[in-house]
C-alpha cells in the first residue's frame, strides 16, 4: 500500500491507498469503495480479479478512519449523519485531485460494497457526467429496522472482544470505527435517513446486486433504486447475505464484467 495526503475539512489527512495494473494505459479505471467497517483489505483479491476479467485498472483505498488511513477526531456521540455524503462529495474529489485523476475528461467507474455503495450512488447523483458507470453491491437508500437491528447486537456483543480483535486486524483506530459508525446508524437522527430523492440524478449506467438474505437491508433497497433510477439494472443473488463478492465472488465477478463490458460498446 501507498499513502497519499489530501486536503479536508482544514487538516491534512493520509490515506491508503493501491493501483492495480497501473501498465494499463488509458483503460478505463474502477474505484472500489469499501463497507462501513470494512477497508482497502478486506476487498481482497476480488479487484485484482475483476480489473483482469475488464482490462481495467483500479484504485483501492481506505477512508478517512478507515485501516491505515488517517483516523477520524474522537467522538463520543458516532460520525454525523450525513457521513456518507461528505464522503462523496467532499473526500472522493479531493483524492482523485491528488492522485492526479480527471473524473470530468475520463470518468472513472465507480463501484462500492455497503456504505461504499451507498457513496458511490451520493456521487454519481452530485456529480453528473463524473462516473461512467456505477456498480452497487448490498447497498442503502434508506433505513430500515434490520439494519439497526443488526447493529445494536453488535454493539451489544462489542465488550466480549471478538468482534474488536477482528477489526484490530485491518484498522490502527479498530473502537473508533465501530463507535463511530454504529453510533451514527443507532442515533435517533440517522432513523430518518434516507437518500431516495438524491439518487433521482443519477444519468450514468447503474447496476445493483444484493443477496436475497441481506442482514442489514431487504430487497425494498434495490426495488427503490429502481423506482427512482428507472434505467437502473438489478441482479438478486439467492443463498447470498451481505457481502456479493465474497458469497458468490465468481458470480458477481462475471455479472459485473458483463455490464462493464455492455457499457462500453454503449460508448459510456
Amino acid at each position: 500500500m501507498q499513502h497519499i495526503a489530501i486536503a479536508l475539512d482544514g487538516r491534512t489527512v493520509t490515506l491508503e491507498y493501491e493501483l492495480i495494473g497501473g501498465q494499463r494505459d488509458n483503460a478505463p479505471l474502477i474505484v472500489f469503495l469499501h463497507e462501513g467497517l470494512g477497508s482497502a483489505a478486506t476487498w481482497g483479491q476480488w479487484p485484482r480479479a475483476l480489473c483482469a476479467a475488464t482490462g481495467c485498472r483500479g484504485l483501492v483505498f481506505s477512508r478517512v478512519g478507515y485501516g491505515h488511513s488517517t483516523a477520524r477526531p474522537a467522538s463520543g456521540q458516532g460520525w454525523p449523519v450525513d457521513y456518507m455524503e461528505r464522503e462523496a462529495r467532499e473526500h472522493l474529489p479531493a483524492l482523485f485531485v491528488a492522485l492526479g485523476i480527471d473524473a470530468a475528461r475520463e470518468p472513472p467507474i465507480i463501484l462500492g460494497h455497503s456504505d461504499g455503495a451507498t457513496i458511490a450512488l451520493l456521487y454519481a447523483a452530485a456529480f453528473p457526467g463524473h462516473a461512467g458507470a456505477v456498480v452497487v453491491l448490498a447497498p442503502h437508500v434508506f433505513v430500515e429496522q434490520v439494519a439497526r437491528e443488526r447493529i445494536a447486537r453488535l454493539q451489544a456483543s462489542w465488550p466480549d472482544g471478538r468482534l474488536a480483535a477482528h477489526l484490530a486486524s485491518l484498522h490502527d483506530d479498530p473502537a473508533g470505527v465501530f463507535q463511530g459508525w454504529s453510533g451514527c446508524w443507532l442515533s435517533a437522527a440517522f432513523s430518518r435517513w434516507s437518500i431516495a430523492e438524491i439518487i433521482q440524478r443519477i444519468a450514468s449506467p447503474l447496476l445493483a446486486i444484493q443477496g436475497k438474505q441481506d442482514q442489514f437491508g431487504t430487497l425494498e433497497q434495490l426495488y427503490e433504486i429502481q423506482r427512482r433510477v428507472p434505467h437502473a439494472e438489478l441482479l438478486v443473488l439467492d443463498d447470498c447475505r451481505h457481502v456479493p463478492h465474497e458469497e458468490h465472488p465468481h458470480t458477481a465477478l462475471s455479472a459485473v464484467t458483463v455490464f462493464l463490458t455492455k457499457c462500453r460498446a454503449q460508448g459510456h
